[in-house]
């Protein structure tokens, strides 16, 4: 019964990561995406805060 559960929690395991894997894949690099990435890869560089300057 162990090696039987073992063998399918594996093989169907695998396949669930691989799958999920190839899905989060074709989301970041499908071009419908393009813009929402350029504009969060400049967050960080954006002079305006929450703090309206700089930290002190």
């Amino acid at each position: 019964m162990y090696e039987t559960l073992s063998q399918f929690a594996q093989t169907w395991g695998l396949l669930l990561f691989v799958g999920a894997f190839v899905l989060v894949l074709i989301y970041a690099l499908s071009p419908a995406n393009r813009d929402e990435f350029e504009k969060a890869k400049h967050i960080p560089l954006d002079e305006e805060d929450e703090n309206g300057g700089a930290e002190q």
